[in-house]
């Protein structure tokens, strides 16, 4: 992927949910709901503070995170589906 984010953006791959439920129950595709956990594919240098220097951001490439339902911008780079979100609009880090 050739693409930079700018400030404080990040881009996000979603990682797909399980097809199944804890108890078997297969799911069809009509019914699951978007996932709201990703992987981090790009991150922005930093948003600027009221005196101009740059915060640098609290994520880094290749992090699982956990998203808000409606974060982010879908977009399709190189026939891959992305979200593009501010890092305020993740809500933590997967360990």
């Amino acid at each position: 992927m050739n693409f930079r984010p700018l400030q404080d953006r990040v881009v996000v791959r979603r990682i797909e949910a399980e097809s199944t439920s804890p108890g078997g129950i297969i799911i069809p595709d009509t019914a699951k709901e978007k996932p709201q956990e990703g992987e981090v594919m790009a991150v922005g240098p930093g948003a600027r503070d009221a005196q101009g220097t740059v915060q640098a951001p609290d994520l880094g490439v290749g992090d699982r995170i956990l998203f808000g339902k409606w974060s982010g911008s879908e977009v399709r780079l190189e026939g891959v589906d992305y979200l593009v979100m501010k890092e305020s609009d993740v809500i933590g880090i997967v360990a």
